[in-house]
């Protein structure tokens, strides 16, 4: 077994493993303060657009990776969509549009345009979050192993991609890598005490998942 081979197998182990901590608190606590709804439909896009790179490639590891992923991705969405009070069927057609897009530019443009595209999808996703992170009033809807296999599996992905020489994978993973541990240390900072900035003028409504 090769080093990218290894490489890509332990990314499956931290990438299928990803977003259950953000899940599984969500089920228990039934809190979104500080999560980022946006990001998690960029998450979605995410899932599906680097499921089909990977069997673009061949690369079963990628496939498996952002297939399970899914299993975290899509219950997080529905309990997101619960709580913003809206329809589960409609919150999810754009991601699927835009991931079609980005299947799209990865066959017809190559994998450098593919890349590019996903790095502003990753941007976008991290950018979210990082606005939450920093206005909202409380963080504690926030997983902290999430936040911290973040940065771990972008890492790994990278280290993979210089292996496998996939521009897509080393560009992609390098900005997001750099938004991650962002997100990461701005996390650690509030649970310490830093108060938000800028925070919302009007409290969000009523947890409905509390209910």
């Amino acid at each position: 077994m090769s080093t990218a081979d290894i490489l890509g197998w332990i990314a499956v182990v931290v990438g299928t493993t990803l977003g259950m901590p953000q899940l599984v608190r969500l089920i228990r606590t039934h809190r979104v303060d500080g999560l980022s709804l946006s990001s998690w439909r960029a998450i979605l896009v995410a899932n599906i657009a680097w499921a089909a790179h990977g069997a673009h490639l061949g690369q079963l590891t990628m496939v498996i990776t952002n297939t399970i992923g899914l299993f975290s991705t899509l219950p997080i969405l529905y309990l997101l969509a619960r709580r913003f009070r809206r329809n589960v069927i409609v919150l999810l057609l754009p991601s699927l549009v835009v991931a079609s897009v980005m299947i799209a530019i990865d066959h017809v443009l190559g994998s450098a345009a593919f890349g590019a595209a996903a790095i502003a999808l990753a941007t976008f996703s991290n950018i979210g979050q990082s606005i939450q992170l920093v206005r909202s009033q409380h963080v504690g809807g926030v997983s902290p192993l999430f936040v911290t296999f973040a940065v771990l599996n972008q890492l790994i992905w990278m280290t993979w991609g210089l292996i496998v020489h996939d521009a897509g994978t080393i560009m992609t993973a390098a900005v997001v890598a750099g938004l991650s541990g962002f997100n990461l240390t701005w996390y650690v900072l509030r649970r310490l005490g830093l108060r938000p900035l800028f925070p919302p003028a009007v409290a969000p409504e009523p947890d409905p998942l509390s209910a």
